[in-house]
């Protein structure tokens, strides 16, 4: 399968942190050296707010594909304005991405045809794409090692740009490397121990 054209976007400034990001938690982006281009006013406020910003990240790569680029933590913040996520004050904590804020979020800021999907089979992925340009969709993280059996399906994003009957290619915004970041292709039966049926189709 051939590339995308798409361009790549991690949900960290810094590619290469996401294996930090594991061993440490958030902690490890306070040493992101790349921190203000995420349009954070902090670095505490990235950190913060990285390790919740796949959708915002797939969204990235989405516009960037029609050559507006935005600052990551700044999509968060306008997502959040809709409802697409809820900032807890008291304990930090932040709740998204929630599909159907967003799906308005997109359509109304910048103009996107969007639709939550749910209790989708992964054999449909093909023909969705055959009719849509993107598909924001549910996996596990561990996709990133697709050799390995994930614990349960769903609670992080990916961006899928293509499909056939046999494979899938999709980019990772939490790809520890460059074979699993940008561009990545599994068979869609590996594709389907890691997702989760459901989603967000994208025209742009």
């Amino acid at each position: 399968m051939q590339q995308s054209g798409v361009p790549y976007f991690s949900q960290w400034e810094t590619p290469g942190m996401t294996l930090p990001v594991l061993a440490e938690g958030s902690q490890a982006l306070l040493s992101d050296p790349l921190w203000r281009r995420s349009g954070a006013g902090t670095i505490e406020e990235y950190a913060r707010w990285a390790v919740n910003v796949c959708g915002m990240a797939c969204l990235k790569m989405i516009l960037a594909a029609r050559g507006e680029i935005r600052p990551t933590i700044e999509l968060a913040r306008a997502c959040t304005a809709y409802g697409g996520y809820v900032v807890n004050e008291i304990d930090a904590s932040i709740k998204g991405l929630i599909y159907a804020p967003f799906v308005r979020f997109a359509t109304e800021r910048f103009g996107l045809d969007a639709e939550t999907i749910t209790d989708m089979e992964t054999s449909a992925i093909p023909d969705l794409l055959s009719k849509r340009r993107f598909f924001i969709a549910s996996v596990h993280s561990a996709i990133r090692w697709p050799e390995r059996e994930p614990p349960s399906k769903g609670g992080h994003l990916v961006l899928v740009t293509a499909a056939s009957q046999e494979t899938v290619r999709f980019h990772n915004p939490s790809g520890h490397d460059e074979a699993s970041q940008a561009d990545v292709t599994l068979p869609l039966s590996v594709f389907d121990r890691f997702f989760a049926n459901r989603g967000i189709s994208v025209d742009a």
